[in-house]
């Protein structure tokens, strides 16, 4: 058996630079990972952020940040905080803060963010849905 698999402390996930950026994430913290050519079909719920280069086939939910890398497909529907899109999805997305497609991503389907950033050469065919974030009432007198 290889010496870093016998190594408790050793997690290839450890660092992305993919990963989301706010103040509760640093430098080190751990994700969730699909490899390319691997399967899930079903319903994955993630606490933290994940990253998608293999392919999935139902619902994912997550807490933080989706990424799917340029070999991810997704089918089905995400719910999550924030997604960057590099590879294939067909389906629903809601995404509560910045949904950024990039230039390698395609998108099929219906589509709920605050904040969408689409680049050059992206291709999404679908519907868009925008809603601003709730402001709070103030108090005047």
């Amino acid at each position: 058996m290889h010496d870093f698999l016998l190594n408790k402390s050793f997690n290839p996930y450890k660092y992305s630079m993919f990963m989301s950026n706010n103040s509760n994430s640093q430098p080190g913290t751990l994700y969730n990972a699909l490899t390319a050519g691997s399967k899930i079909i079903g319903t994955i719920i993630a606490d933290s952020d994940i990253r998608i280069d293999g392919t999935v086939e139902g619902e994912l939910n997550c807490s933080g940040k989706v990424v799917i890398g340029e070999q991810g497909k997704l089918k089905g529907t995400i719910s999550c905080q924030n997604a960057e899109i590099l590879g294939n999805l067909d389906g629903k997305i809601d995404v509560k803060n910045t949904l950024a497609l990039r230039a390698s991503g395609v998108i099929k389907g219906e589509v709920n963010t605050q904040i969408l950033i689409v680049e050059p050469n992206a291709q999404f065919n679908g519907s868009c849905s925008m809603k601003k974030t709730e402001e709070q009432p103030t108090n005047k007198k």
